[in-house]
């Protein structure tokens, strides 16, 4: 019987990061905000409805989009949400010096579905909820809003379809482009907490929150990565 050396023995010390350089290998999940939205929709609960972005924001944050581009992985696989906002942004981010890429629209990564109170100005919302709002969203992540879903249902939505792509992407890198509840909803997933406790996490346009699918389990190794600053 052979002697097992050192080098073949699984240690949780091989998964450590001690440096900028991410490995190969593993399942890992790159996340983007999409960019911002046109003012007129900012002034309203815009939530699952398809708006344009802000065309002077694309001018303007022109070198956070080459910034992207040269960090993002390649080889990786790209997602978008149903949402034209998302697909933007990708092109976006493939005309600032990534390339062109096939992306894939994966339902389920669409942003929460705010139902009848979907283009509502924030100043009236308060006279339809049932619960206390979120400090840092616009309803309680157990709020679900008429012919909508809450924050809880998108958390099980963007759970399993991670949980899917972990396994049919096993040992690859997957870029998607999605929405901000949507990425707090991924990050409630990786570290098993509750919707309310994951809305605390700041999720801004263009950000970049990566995630790694590892035997032991997830692991969260950025959040809210600004890209150039």
């Amino acid at each position: 019987m052979s002697e097992q050396t050192a080098s073949d023995t699984p240690s949780s010390q091989d998964h450590f990061l001690d440096g900028p350089k991410l490995p190969p290998g593993i399942t890992r999940f790159w996340l983007i905000r999409h960019a911002l939205v046109e003012e007129n929709a900012r002034m309203c609960m815009y939530g699952s409805m398809d708006v344009p972005l802000c065309p002077d924001s694309l001018i303007a944050q022109k070198p956070m989009y080459r910034a992207l581009a040269a960090r993002l992985p390649r080889p990786a696989h790209w997602f978008v949400s149903p949402l034209s906002r998302t697909r933007e942004t990708a092109r976006a981010i493939a005309e600032a010096g990534y390339g062109t890429v096939p992306l894939k629209e994966e339902a389920e990564l669409i942003e929460q579905n705010l139902g009848t109170w979907q283009g509502m100005r924030y100043a009236g919302l308060h006279q339809h909820l049932t619960l206390p709002p979120h400090p840092f969203w616009p309803v309680g992540a157990t709020e679900c809003p008429p012919e909508g879903e809450s924050m809880i249902g998108v958390c099980a939505r963007v759970g399993r379809l991670l949980d899917r792509l972990a396994v049919t992407n096993a040992g690859q890198d997957m870029v998607a482009v999605a929405h901000g509840g949507v990425i707090r909803a991924a990050l409630a997933h990786a570290l098993r907490i509750h919707a309310e406790t994951a809305l605390h996490f700041s999720v801004q346009n263009l950000s970049l929150t990566i995630l790694e699918h590892l035997p032991s389990g997830w692991r969260v190794v950025t959040v809210n990565e600004l890209p150039g600053i």
